[in-house]
């Protein structure tokens, strides 16, 4: 019997709560906090956010050159990850470090990601998709295919970013058409059916 194939979008995307699940095994002052907040709010790869560091901070931006597209991204610093980096040691210029106190590699770090997710229960979330949710909250708080791609690194050309804008539209839309798929005409009032068939001192 041959094999059904199912299409699949590649690595989960994470859900706000499963972001709060996570931030609530892993408190502020935390390696993995901090992990957490750069690949959230940096929209870096993983191979990007072993490269971070203090010298790539001024004035409340981050400016990095992404290796796989050599685009240079600058982003602001948000709260949440600034309060994340006020907590992270100083004794290192890359934000995050092994026991050892070296950088780490991006399949290394990938590992210890995936153990920090499972230790918050969160066997199916990984640091790639945290990417993707950064992309998707942007894109349905209204972010434009030219915000994604300066966010994210992607190329002008790229249907990256034009997949998160559809598919926010899709949402929006789907959202005001709820209604059109009901069986009751717009504006009319159901009536309970512990109410129907009854009249005044009748039993129904």
């Amino acid at each position: 019997m041959p094999k059904v194939r199912y299409k699949s979008d590649g690595f989960h995307t994470w859900t706000i709560d499963e972001v709060r699940r996570f931030e609530a095994t892993h408190g502020l002052g935390t390696k993995p906090r901090l992990a957490l907040a750069l690949l959230l709010y940096t929209g870096a790869r993983r191979g990007d956010v072993v490269l971070l560091g203090r010298q790539m901070v001024r004035e409340g931006w981050l400016t990095f050159k992404a290796t796989k597209t050599g685009v240079v991204v600058s982003i602001p610093v948000v709260p949440e990850l600034q309060a994340a980096l006020d907590l992270a040691p100083k004794d290192n210029m890359t934000f995050l470090v092994t026991a050892y106190g070296k950088p780490f590699t991006a399949a290394g770090f990938g590992m210890r990601f995936r153990g920090w997710c499972d230790q918050a229960g969160l066997e199916h979330c990984s640091a790639h998709g945290l990417r993707k949710a950064g992309a998707t909250i942007a894109a349905e708080r209204g972010a434009s295919e030219a915000q994604l791609n300066a966010i994210f690194g992607w190329a002008e050309n790229s249907n990256e970013s034009r997949r998160y804008t559809r598919a926010a539209r899709q949402k929006v839309l789907a959202s005001s058409a709820t209604e059109l798929l009901s069986t009751t005409e717009p504006g009319t009032k159901t009536v309970p059916l512990t109410k129907r068939g009854t009249k005044k001192g009748k039993k129904s």
